[in-house]
Order: C-alpha cells, then structure tokens, then sequence
C-alpha cells in the first residue's frame, strides 16, 4: 500500500507539473535567423545539394476553416566565398508546407555577376512575415535543414561525393547584420538588371 501511495502522490506531481507548463504557454525555439554553408557546387559529377525550409505552424492563427493564415516567407541570402552576396529572394511557406531549394537550379544560378560558378559559400535565412527580402518583419516558425555536399579526395573539387545533412544553425541577428542584409539585397534587385535573384520552388514540389 505504502508503493501505490508514492506512486499516485508522484503521478499526481507530474500531472501538476505538466500543467503548470501548458499555463505558462509553448515554450520552443524562437529563432528567425539560420545560417549554413554549401560545397561543391556546379561541380562536374557532384550531386545537388538541398535547402528545405518547413513552417511550424506557429504563426497561424484560429479563423474560420478554410482561410489561409500563418503564412511566413523565407528571405534566403546566398554569399560566394569571397562573402559578396549574389542572390537573394523571399519565398513563401505556409503552414506544414515544405520549400525545397536546389542550390544548383535556384540558388546559385542567376549570380548578380551572371556566372554561374559559385562552388561554395553561404547561405542565410530570415523568417518573416512579409513578402520583401528588403524589409523584413522578424517572425519565429520557420525550421531548415540543408543536405552537403563532401569530397572525399584531398584535391579541391574532386570526387567522389558523399551527401550529409544538418539543421540549420540558429544565429543571433544583430540590427547592423539585419541592415547589411537588407540593403544589399535591395542593390542586387536594383543593380543587377534581373541578375541577383534567386528563384523559388513551387511549394510541396520536394526532389
């Protein structure tokens, strides 16, 4: 008897407990700024690397069945190795939906210098809630993870290759990082004349 009594008295403490913490609300990652890095891109016999880009659902809200809400939009910022940005763009993802980015195809293809020679760089990301890379409106729920990847060969660029993948690091966003983003982001829209802009996968379309 004295078991059962010990027993109930410590369910009885985590059910106390458990909702105490669903009074306080969610608590969850509350990043909106990821970063990561590609390899081996462009590269004769490499595979493709991929960004995939998820919304939590955090940012819905309840209304009425059938009327979109929560919608947030991932402002991808791509950097070659020499840290110069060379595409940028804002692509939306709603609620469980799934982007999936070719590093290749969307990402390094239409470089604001119009080459498509980018085999490595950077790349960053903004969950937020407006439509525009240039000004951004921070808002938590987006969650990433990027495929890699890796030689094997100790010479640069040269296979064969092996595909990792990893969730994106979440990063801390200063004001001066968020300005430096933005505004040149704006100069690729603006100066590149077309170049500079990465594209977006229909969402869903998964490869």
């Amino acid at each position: 008897m004295k078991k059962l009594g010990v027993l109930l008295c410590l369910t009885f403490a985590v059910v106390l407990l458990g909702g105490n913490a669903l009074a306080q609300g969610p608590v969850g990652d509350s990043s909106y700024y990821f970063v990561t890095y590609f390899s081996n891109a462009n590269t004769a016999g490499a595979p493709d690397a991929v960004l995939r880009l998820i919304n939590d659902g955090d940012a819905a809200t309840e209304q009425t069945e059938g009327i979109p809400n929560g919608d947030l939009w991932a402002s991808i910022y791509v950097f070659d190795d020499s840290e110069e940005l060379q595409e940028c763009c804002n692509c939306l993802v709603t609620p469980d939906g799934l982007l999936s980015e070719s590093v290749d195809i969307n990402l390094t293809s239409n470089t604001l210098t119009g080459r498509q020679e980018n085999s490595r760089g950077v790349i960053k990301v903004i969950s937020s809630a407006v439509p525009n890379p240039t000004a951004n409106v921070l808002r938590t729920g987006l969650r990433g993870w990027m495929t890699h990847i890796q030689a094997t060969s100790n010479q640069p660029e040269k296979g064969p290759f092996y595909v990792t993948e990893t969730k994106l690091a979440d990063s801390n966003l200063s004001a001066a990082e968020l300005s430096a983003l933005q505004d040149s982001c704006s100069f690729d829209i603006t100066l590149g004349s077309g170049y500079g802009v990465c594209s977006c996968v229909p969402e869903d379309n998964d490869f």
